[in-house]
């Protein structure tokens, strides 16, 4: 007669409700590991068995799919650099790089045309929070020349920011995030004449001042800014506002700005969640 050995494996104690304990007989999950140094390994999603594990130097998010089976995200559910521009404006003086500056409080204007023109945009293919860093140019001056430098002895503000549209730089703008909430709490006006609004975030801005004894400097400023927004899947292309404020603009003549005549740097990554 052959003989039958039967092998149990006790994990732990099972309470009544079939919670299953290791290192603990008080369960107090469905699964519950105790132990202070406990881990879990499942080796197929370790780095010799799975591409998608990035190794012991980066981090390797873990997600439930929609079955609820644990999988490794691919690179792109991880971190896309989308642009990295060290000019992202197209380098002129010109009406499309040009602010008029305005009383306090009279909004943002639309400035600057994208280098690469319609074709610069970018795709996110799932939700994504995404990052945003700038540093754009700008002159000023009653023309904007050496010629024209202001001597009125008077405080200006100079803001910068960054808001979307969809598709290329034609398309409409973009205003709430992923889950429906106004970009940076409320829609900023973008024209003169406030026909349009969008969601602006990486509004900086510095002040400028002159001397009415010397006159003061016209070009070779910058802003600098850095944001992040959610966005949903869709194609996006990021576009420039800026202002230009003083509080009294009596007597100061027809002052301008042109924003991103130099090198105009733009990074845009997106790190996706979902």
């Amino acid at each position: 007669m052959k003989k039958i050995t039967y092998i149990y494996i006790v994990l732990s104690a099972f309470a009544a409700n079939s919670q299953v304990g290791i290192k603990t007989y008080t369960p107090e999950e469905e699964l519950h590991i105790a132990g202070t140094d406990s881990n879990i390994r499942i080796e197929g999603l370790g780095q010799f068995y799975n591409p998608n594990n990035l190794g012991t130097g980066l981090t390797t998010k873990v997600y439930a799919d929609a079955n609820g089976d644990l999988v490794l995200g691919t690179l792109q559910d991880n971190v896309d650099v989308i642009f990295d521009s060290e000019n992202y404006l197209e380098d002129v003086q010109n009406p499309t790089s040009l602010i008029n500056q305005t009383g306090e409080g009279s909004g943002f204007s639309e400035v600057g045309i994208p280098i690469g023109g319609t074709a610069t945009s970018f795709t996110l293919t799932q939700p994504a929070i995404v990052e945003v860093n700038y540093s754009v140019s700008w002159n000023i001056g009653k023309n904007a020349t050496d010629r024209s430098r202001l001597d009125d002895y008077r405080a200006r503000i100079i803001q910068t920011g960054i808001y979307f549209r969809q598709g290329n730089y034609l398309g409409p703008t973009v205003i709430t995030d992923y889950y429906g909430n106004p970009i940076n709490g409320i829609p900023l006006c973008i024209t003169s004449t406030c026909s349009e609004q969008a969601g602006v975030i990486a509004i900086n801005g510095q002040f400028y001042n002159n001397n009415y004894l010397k006159e003061g400097e016209w070009k070779n400023f910058r802003n600098t800014a850095s944001d992040y927004v959610i966005l949903g899947p869709g194609t996006y292309t990021p576009m420039f506002v800026a202002q230009l404020a003083v509080r009294d603009t009596s007597g100061t003549g027809a002052v301008k700005m042109y924003v991103g005549v130099g090198a105009d740097e733009l990074q845009i990554i997106a790190y996706y969640f979902n």
